[in-house]
């Protein structure tokens, strides 16, 4: 079996670091061709020296310098926001792993779908955004968007074993086709307060919500898990990813993260995958896929578990998961509203100018004062998208 070719966009974050792990493991499966980062041009070198991908991109533009006089080769050098695009549609490159935060990744997933590359999509916001958009350009390209969050991963893996090797995209069902799937259950950590009382969330600093209890992740996702935004995202990612309606997507709080998520059948069997907190498994799944081949990331030890703990969110006092189900059912530009709210409320705590609780207010504020567009086209979302910002940022100075 050939080697797969994958340009990074988001290297030098964790998900590109896991990525480039998995591909030294399993170097006659996955090669990285072409290597993309926001700003750190010195990391940014030094994974291109260690992997020396045909071509490398900065977006931002000052750091050039920087990044040609730290490169120990001559790779093809792209940079701005058309260089992530030209970036995306390497001709050398199969499939594209889209690990860029926030909504920088939109606009080159399309484009690389156009270009008939397949999608490993860590972005929550293109599906969030742009589902409906997204997954109709996959069909049309005949070309495949592969889950590398661990809990779409997980549902994949259990849908993929149910529907005996489906091609994901193509043959999937559309909502209310597949009726052999009651619920997908996305399993939750429930993030550093999840037995905190809500009397005590106004006095929740950046630092304590900083503390993930298992995963190591970037500040925004890991805000986005202390509150349970990154959940609610989720959801909408998986009403998109698996054609299944949001009233059949829920969420469980699950500590130990072992269990990444379950599929629960007509027939009341539930279908779950396990394994250890490590990125490098989906990311594996994704690049490998239908195939799974060997590595060197440790197995369960079952032996070791103590125990497997499942509880019912506390839905009154992490509001996130509300908002983003009411996101999801009402649909067209209001993810994208409660997405880049979130964005703005998110990095206005982490400055340290809102409380806690202020992050999913200001969210319900700017959804109420959004007029829904159904159907939008692209330009529509990101209009969507950049008057959330704003509104957001208003709310906040009021």
């Amino acid at each position: 079996m050939k080697r797969k070719r994958v340009v990074v966009l988001g290297a030098t974050g964790s998900i590109g670091e896991s990525a480039l792990k998995v591909a030294h493991d399993i170097p006659d499966r996955m090669e990285i061709v072409g290597l993309a980062a926001n700003s750190n041009a010195a990391k940014l070198a030094a994974q291109a020296n260690r992997v020396r991908p045909k071509a490398v991109c900065l977006v931002d533009e000052s750091k050039l310098g920087e990044l040609r006089g730290a490169l120990e080769y001559q790779p093809r050098i792209f940079s701005g926001e058309n260089g992530l695009i030209e970036i995306a549609c390497l001709d050398e490159a199969e499939m594209v792993l889209v690990a860029v935060v926030g909504t920088g990744g939109l606009r080159p997933a399309l484009a690389a779908i156009e270009a008939g590359k397949d999608l490993a999509v860590a972005s929550k916001e293109i599906l969030v955004m742009a589902g409906e958009i997204v997954m109709k350009a996959a069909r049309g390209k005949g070309v495949q968007v592969l889950p590398v969050d661990s809990e779409h991963n997980a549902i994949f893996q259990c849908l993929d074993s149910q529907r005996q090797r489906r091609t994901p995209n193509a043959e999937r069902p559309t909502p209310n086709e597949d009726r052999d799937v009651r619920r997908l259950i996305l399993t939750a950590s429930g993030g550093p307060f999840r037995n905190t009382p809500n009397e005590q969330f106004e006095s929740i600093t950046m630092e304590q919500a900083l503390r993930h209890p298992t995963w190591n992740m970037g500040p925004k996702i890991t805000i986005d898990s202390a509150t349970l935004f990154n959940k609610g995202l989720e959801m909408i990612e998986a009403h998109w990813l698996f054609g299944v309606e949001m009233k059949r997507v829920e969420v469980v709080i699950h500590p130990q993260s072992i269990v990444h998520s379950m599929v629960e059948f007509a027939d009341g069997s539930v279908l779950a995958q396990l394994s250890h907190s490590d990125m490098c498994f989906p990311i594996q799944y994704a690049v490998t896929w239908p195939e799974r081949v060997p590595n060197s990331l440790p197995p369960l030890d079952f032996g070791k578990l103590s125990k497997l703990e499942f509880a019912t969110p506390r839905y009154d006092d992490f509001p996130a998961l509300n908002l983003a189900r009411r996101a999801g059912e009402v649909g067209g530009t209001l993810p994208a509203v409660l997405n880049a709210s979130n964005e703005i409320a998110v990095a206005a705590f982490l400055a340290k100018q809102i409380s806690f609780p202020r992050i999913w207010q200001t969210v319900e504020e700017v959804m109420d004062r959004h007029s829904p567009v159904a159907q939008p086209t692209l330009d529509a979302i990101l209009r969507a998208d950049q008057w959330a910002r704003a509104e957001a940022a208003e709310t906040l100075r009021r």
